[in-house]
């Protein structure tokens, strides 16, 4: 499997980075995962780190290609979820830490996701937006149900507002997680925190991959400073990962 790939993580104006984002390949699978560490809580930042720590171990200690990626999704998300629910177990429930978590798993020309919380995975192609993930977050519903428009999003006072998480309860959070999506040369996987998504146009993020002509590096780099501009002075953790697939060999 020949593909690109790049991640980032910019602190914005915040007092630390509670984001965290990577893409970790190897010939038969690829694997990327974006946690962002729930503000408001304790010890967001470690949430976050506990979560894609968790994640990428399992994926860097299984046989690759995966025989049930979507059985890796439901079980990756399952054991992030105890290790921060661990984590904050000492703590009150309403000051424990919690993170949300975007993944994506590519392999044998085939893309599976799975998330929870507002952290996202896009399918780009041809400088368009071919799926994405739907926000567990009360504006997402707002969206879907025509009360608001997505450019009403970033200024909405619920827009901080999640509704599914890993830490916290015990209990197994909601989560969703995709069927097999069937990649095309040059298609591009995203990961992305809110701090990313919210502070772009959907069509600029699909097209920069297209028309900006840089390497994905580079592409995202734009993208993520962009975001940071457009969020002036409250700017969030600003944080993305993206695989470029190429071919399979």
């Amino acid at each position: 499997m020949r593909v690109e790939c790049a991640y980032l993580s910019l602190q914005g104006t915040r007092d630390s980075n509670q984001d965290r984002v990577m893409v970790t390949t190897t010939d038969e699978a690829a694997l990327l995962v974006a946690c962002d560490g729930m503000g408001g809580h304790a010890d967001g930042e470690a949430a976050a780190e506990i979560a894609q720590r968790s994640v990428v171990d399992r994926f860097q200690q299984s046989q690759l290609p995966l025989l049930d990626p979507l059985g890796f999704l439901h079980l990756a998300i399952g054991v992030a979820h105890q290790g921060v629910v661990l984590f904050g177990a000492k703590q009150p429930l309403e000051l424990r830490p919690r993170s949300t978590c975007a993944m994506c798993i590519v392999q044998q020309s085939s893309a599976y996701w799975a998330h929870v919380g507002d952290s996202r995975v896009y399918h780009l192609r041809a400088g368009r937006v071919r799926d994405r993930t739907r926000d567990h977050s009360h504006v997402e519903l707002l969206v879907r149900e025509g009360v608001i428009s997505a450019g009403q999003v970033q200024n909405h006072p619920m827009r901080n507002f999640v509704e599914s998480c890993l830490g916290g309860e015990a209990i197994l959070p909601e989560m969703a997680v995709s069927p097999r999506h069937a990649l095309l040369p040059g298609d591009v996987l995203l990961v992305c925190t809110d701090g990313f998504w919210a502070n772009l146009d959907e069509s600029l993020i699909a097209s920069a991959f297209v028309t900006l002509g840089l390497s994905l590096t580079d592409t995202l780099q734009a993208l993520a400073t962009q975001a940071l501009l457009n969020a002036g002075a409250a700017s969030d953790n600003t944080s993305v990962g993206a695989l470029r697939f190429l071919d399979q060999e």
